[in-house]
């Protein structure tokens, strides 16, 4: 099951509080904190869109990039072993560990039906 709705080119996570009864939800992606919520599924899904759209507006009227910027760089935690494996690899391809990290997540995002299959079964 994925939790994520989808709006133009945004993207929310989605809960359920069985306390409130209600559906609740964070817009993804951008640089400031846009929630919403909504007591039914077609009630969260219009409140996620007036969010958006109300979001893209402050943003316009403040001359704002609404968009999260990214720096292209982050870490990886991964397990030893599996760096490891990783580097030697990179090393005997004659490519930096970086690239050979760069070409996996291209590689992946070219293939999301696979490793979303991948994701099911918990390499």
């Amino acid at each position: 099951m994925n939790d994520i709705l989808q709006y133009k080119d945004y993207y929310a996570s989605i809960h359920f509080s069985s306390e409130d009864e209600i559906f609740y939800g964070k817009v993804l992606g951008i640089n400031d904190l846009v929630s919403f919520e909504g007591s039914s599924v077609k009630q969260l899904k219009k409140a996620f869109h007036d969010a958006v759209e109300d979001y893209l507006e402050t943003c316009r009227a403040l001359g704002k990039e609404p968009d999260k910027t990214y720096k292209g760089t982050f870490n990886v935690r991964i397990p030893t072993d599996l760096h490891k494996e990783a580097a030697t690899f990179a090393a005997l391809n004659n490519v930096s560990l970086n690239d050979f990290v760069k070409t996996a997540i291209h590689y992946a995002l070219r293939h999301k039906n696979d490793v979303n299959k991948a994701f099911q079964v918990n390499i």
